[in-house]
């Protein structure tokens, strides 16, 4: 009683149509103040929307009535000075009865000129409130609502006239809490201003209803008397109504908090924590009850609370959980007391146990890190000096793991994903937007997906950047974003009106905080992939993950020879190293590709170099200081680097200079403008001059006719595969 608000303890409770949680909005029909559940509509206008086919929203809402069909007014008689109802042929009783018995003849010449009927005294009309037709001979209502008077059997005049007034709050958008005992009551009440002050979810009425009924057919007393097990099996029975199960363990949730929340101090002595009550969202919990000794339980809840206050993802929390639970059994199954009796004999015993069990694989490397990372700390802290000082493990112990290649996208595969047609065809611009910053910023997906609303910045220049959290490193990041994706952010932001994040989920966030999660996202992604029918380079349908754009963009950086410095800052990592991971796929791509590449030198000849020889190494790392030392337009340097060039310049006379088919238009466009060279030295004169371009030339036509036939050789092996 003490925390539940006065707004909230009555017997029957009302909502507004704007009420964030409780209500539906305003009907979109203009005038109706009843709420919109469906389509935009109150259950009435719905119901007659389909009623008539389902025709164009739009058209209905700006041609419908208002009023409810027991609000909306009766057909009158279609003679101007009747008023009285319909009875038939859309003739009143009196007038239908004059014109039967004239023999029925042509209805629209008869009414030129209708006969004269017997009129109620002036100014009489219906009992019904909105309905102003005459009444039916001595009843005090219309023909219409004489009908349904006697088909309700002829109740009271007055009760039957205020079931036609005007009806704000239908049954089903009213909560009625009357028919619960008063700590049910209060319960119910406390569960409604919970869901009021979360702003989570939307709670219709109708579902709040439904709870109460069930829970007034139980012989329960609070919520409390059950268990949460019990309780689902109950509200089971006999029907699907996952709402209302839904809605009665959460109210169950509340009341438990109410009663034994009390933060650590009342959570960690549990065996198992319920982590909503130390601030995390949803129902997870952490469950101890797996961990068989007392001592090491109580070590273990320790660490895991150290680790939560670090504001350590909660899923590497659970890993070291696991972790942590398979060592406790292994103990437990080799005879280990105490914390005194782990020692290095018992942790090489343990090694031997998980590589038999995981043999090198990624879980085999995790167990290791908890284990060690708890232990550890326990010496870090002084938890207890028990501890055997030998109860170390070292670096190799762990599992020698196999590097693994970026999972980079083929450039055949993103041709297809950034063609702008397969764009449109999300249908979903918000999704839309997801997907072209995960390609052009390497964003993490859940990171794209929490962009609060106003993510741009400008530098002192104008220029943009996409402002957002890298949940990975706890921090912020800036990248550099195009004013094309700036437009899309103004556009979104727009859409989302005033949102508190970029992309809101659209349904159970009344107040647009909660963002769209992944999974909705990806499932969005592989629909999207199906329609666009993307395929790699054997045909195949491409399956793919939002992280492998990181990689991509990663890539193309790198074989775009933007600086590994300037990489690492774009995609925001935390160390050289992680940017050094794309590195190596780039120098491996381009060291495959000049190993495949016939290299030619000035007089025209292959020079041969085995990749798989004892000199493969050295070649490739000249070949590298050679490119870095010495831009050639047309080929690179072959001399050592650690040698001077005997030239005074590198050009087509050096015999260090190589080059290959790639090189091609340009060894052509040089050999025309040596032949001008040629032909005006000749023509002035200049002997010398001309003489040391023949050679020139005389290489060039060399170099030309062995690429030209290696390229020939090339195109025919394509032709005929």
């Amino acid at each position: 009683m003490g925390v539940v608000r006065p707004e909230f303890r009555a017997d029957t409770l009302t909502f507004s149509t704007t009420d964030p949680i409780f209500g539906g909005g305003a009907c979109g029909v203009e005038s109706c103040p009843r709420p919109a559940r469906g389509y935009g509509l109150c259950a009435g206008h719905h119901l007659r929307w389909r009623n008539e086919g389902c025709k164009d929203l739009s058209v209905f809402v700006s041609t419908t009535d208002s009023r409810w069909q027991r609000q909306r007014p009766n057909a009158s008689c279609r003679i101007t000075a009747c008023g009285y109802g319909v009875c038939r042929s859309g003739l009143c009783q009196l007038h239908f009865q004059r014109w039967a018995r004239s023999g029925r003849p042509d209805l629209e010449r008869w009414l030129l000129d209708p006969p004269l009927i017997k009129q109620p005294t002036p100014g009489a009309r219906c009992a019904i409130a909105h309905c102003e037709l005459w009444p039916q001979a001595q009843k005090p209502f219309c023909h219409a609502h004489a009908a349904t008077w006697r088909a309700n059997g002829r109740p009271d005049v007055e009760s039957f006239c205020e079931g036609f007034l005007p009806v704000t709050h239908r049954a089903d958008e009213t909560i009625c809490l009357e028919d619960l005992g008063p700590q049910l009551k209060l319960e119910i009440q406390y569960m409604l201003q919970c869901r009021r002050d979360e702003m989570a979810t939307k709670t219709m009425p109708s579902v709040v209803m439904r709870l109460v009924r069930f829970l007034a057919s139980t012989t329960a007393t609070s919520l409390l008397d059950c268990s949460e097990a019990t309780w689902r099996s109950q509200v089971s029975q006999g029907t699907k109504d996952g709402d209302r199960r839904a809605l009665l363990l959460y109210a169950r949730h509340k009341i438990e908090d109410l009663v034994d929340a009390d933060g650590w101090e009342g959570e960690f002595p549990r065996d198992i924590w319920q982590l909503r009550r130390l601030g995390y969202d949803g129902n997870q919990t952490l469950d101890f009850t797996t961990v068989p000794q007392p001592w090491l339980c109580h070590l273990v809840k320790r660490w895991l609370r150290w680790r939560l206050s670090t504001e350590l993802k909660l899923e590497t929390v659970r890993r070291g959980l696991r972790s942590l639970t398979r060592f406790a059994v292994f103990c437990q199954g080799i005879g280990v007391q105490r914390l005194s009796d782990i020692d290095r004999v018992v942790l090489e015993r343990y090694l031997a146990d998980l590589q038999t069990e995981w043999g090198g694989r990624q879980r085999h490397n995790d167990h290791i890190a908890q284990l060690n990372s708890f232990l550890s700390t326990i010496r870090q802290h002084r938890w207890d000096d028990s501890l055997s000082p030998s109860a170390l493990i070292f670096s190799d112990d762990y599992p020698r793991r196999n590097e693994r290649m970026p999972r980079a996208l083929s450039e055949q595969v993103m041709a297809q994903i950034e063609q702008p047609d397969n764009l449109d065809r999300w249908g979903h611009p918000a999704f839309q937007l997801v997907t072209v910053i995960l390609i052009r910023c390497g964003l993490r997906v859940n990171d794209a997906l929490r962009l609060p609303r106003e993510c741009i910045v400008t530098d002192a220049e104008g220029a943009p950047y996409l402002r957002y959290v890298n949940h990975k490193m706890k921090r912020e990041a800036l990248v550099p974003i195009d004013e094309e994706v700036q437009d899309l952010i103004r556009e979104q932001q727009l859409r989302v009106g005033a949102a508190r994040c970029l992309f809101p989920r659209p349904t159970k966030n009344p107040d647009g905080r909660a963002p769209v999660s992944s999974g909705t996202y990806r499932q969005a992604l592989y629909r999207w992939l199906e329609r666009c029918e993307v395929r790699d380079t054997r045909g195949q349908p491409v399956h793919l993950t939002p992280h492998q754009w990181r990689h991509t963009l990663g890539t193309r950086l790198l074989n775009r020879d933007v600086p590994q410095e300037v990489i690492r800052r774009i995609l925001d990592h935390d160390s050289p190293q992680m940017t050094a991971h794309y590195a190596r796929l780039h120098d491996t791509t381009v060291r495959r590709h000049w190993e495949a590449a016939r290299k030619i030198d000035i007089t025209g000849r292959e020079v041969a170099i085995d990749p798989d020889g004892p000199l493969a190494e050295a070649a490739w790392a000249k070949q590298r200081l050679g490119r870095a030392t010495q831009a050639l337009p047309n080929g690179f340097w072959g001399l050592p680097v650690q040698k001077a060039c005997p030239h005074a310049n590198a050009c087509l006379t050096c015999p260090m200079f190589l080059t290959t088919v790639e090189f091609l238009p340009q060894h052509r466009q040089q050999r025309t403008q040596v032949v001008k060279i040629i032909t005006a030295a000749e023509a002035r004169d200049q002997s010398r001059l001309a003489e040391m371009n023949r050679q020139v030339l005389s290489n060039l036509d060399r170099i030309i006719t062995s690429l030209e036939d290696d390229q020939m050789a090339g195109e025919e092996v394509a032709d005929a595969g």
